[in-house]
């Protein structure tokens, strides 16, 4: 059985990299899976980008262009919106016809149109698509973020001026979404239990099947590696308690910086001065803008791509904190359980899911900076922590393991094989 995973970036973002994960670990277990993408970013043999660059460029300008004019040349929400109203036409491709599924993944900004998607339908050719956020399942955003347009019609979207106004975007990609789905039946894979009960209440989404698995960590590079170890290869300092957040672009709103800077603060002596033994490390892009709102010293890693220092990195750290303020199921809580740190992180998504509350980390109260800072406290000062490791890479093993996912895909791709 050969399996085509696509998706528009194969390293860029947390729907590349499980995407990459699953091609790894399908392979490893028995399939053939190969990898297509827009932006390929290394020379693994099993991954190919599709031809014809200037065609690829031109999509993504053109369809950012017709959402701005849509957003009335505001940048306001520039990221938070897609359309798919122009993409590459994979099925003349000879890796698609060689292959016998289609997996999708995050297939946005101008690497597959809905017209794309029709055609893929229409080779009949079986399909399963990844949900690595809710845009299959709504018009044009990736977070509803309490929006339940997307149960009934989506249309006056809060997203776009004045909701849309007369010629609604939303509406008119909802119904052009529409018309795509009812072409051929998609097998929907949410990684999340929460993500999934979403999916199902989306009215798009009716008559096509929803199920769950979760995405796959490789834990032959994600590891533990002794503490001392990876602060001497990195520079830490040796004997402070280390708070680690990571993030792609850590300005993200969504991402929480502000309840970390918070939560982190509420953690200094009354006197206002920062806790000598408590420091934070900040890893992602800018992470050199955000030290002025920390009372405590902190160590600006910047933007890695290199997995093996991201390991170390989170190896170093005595406490995992990610405030995201909407979330799936994150790579990075995992990538950090699998090297036996546990995890802070506020109730939404899927967090409680990888987060057993007491048992390898803390889940927050929502929006909660009280409770943020009581979990870091309790992690770094209270808790059995190396208690707390092992149950970390025990949930690790029993659960997000390459071979157990794996499985689990294989279990599907044979079940959709037949219908």
């Amino acid at each position: 059985m050969r399996i085509l995973i696509v998706n528009t970036s194969e390293k860029a973002g947390g729907a590349a990299l499980a995407a990459g994960r699953l091609t790894e670990a399908l392979n490893r277990n028995g399939a053939q899976a190969d990898m297509l993408v827009r932006d390929k970013q290394t020379e693994n043999a099993r991954v190919e980008s599709l031809p014809w660059p200037w065609q690829q460029q031109w999509n993504f300008l053109w369809e950012r262009w017709c959402v701005f004019c849509n957003l009335r040349f505001s940048r306001r929400h520039l990221w938070d919106i897609d359309i798919a109203n122009t993409g590459t036409d994979i099925t003349r491709l000879p890796m698609f016809r060689q292959a016998d599924i289609v997996h999708l993944h995050w297939i946005n900004q101008g690497m597959l149109s809905l017209k794309g998607i029709a055609r893929i339908l229409d080779s009949g050719k079986p399909v399963v698509w990844t949900m690595h956020d809710a845009w299959p399942s709504t018009a044009l955003c990736h977070l509803t973020l309490g929006c339940r347009r997307f149960t009934s019609h989506c249309d006056h979207c809060p997203l776009l001026p004045g909701g849309g106004g007369e010629n609604d975007l939303a509406a008119r990609t909802w119904k052009r979404k529409e018309d795509m789905l009812r072409r051929g039946n998609i097998t929907f894979v949410a990684c999340s239990r929460w993500l999934a009960e979403e999916a199902r209440q989306s009215r798009l989404l009716e008559g096509h099947r929803v199920t769950t698995i979760p995405n796959p960590i490789d834990t032959g590079l994600f590891h533990p590696t002794p503490q001392a170890e990876a602060r001497r290869q990195l520079g830490l300092p040796a004997d402070a308690r280390l708070i680690l957040f990571v993030s792609q672009r850590v300005t993200n709103k969504n991402k929480g910086m502000d309840y970390l800077a918070e939560a982190c603060n509420r953690l200094c002596r009354n006197d206002g001065k920062p806790m000598p033994e408590t420091a934070l490390v900040v890893m992602g892009g800018h992470a050199e803008e955000v030290g002025h709102l920390f009372n405590m010293k902190v160590y600006a890693q910047g933007y890695v791509n290199d997995a093996r220092r991201i390991a170390l990195t989170y190896s170093a750290a005595d406490v995992f904190v990610l405030p995201s303020l909407s979330e799936n199921l994150p790579n990075t809580i995992m990538e950090a359980m699998a090297c036996g740190v546990p995890c802070v992180a506020f109730n939404t998504g899927g967090i409680p899911e990888e987060i057993d509350h007491l048992q390898n980390g803390f889940v927050a109260q929502y929006r909660d900076a009280d409770d943020l800072a009581r979990g870091i406290g309790w992690v770094l000062f209270e808790a059995d922590r190396e208690q707390l490791r092992r149950n970390a890479l025990d949930k690790v093993r029993r659960c997000f393991s390459e071979e157990s996912v794996a499985r689990q895909f294989m279990t599907l791709y044979e079940e959709v094989s037949r219908k």
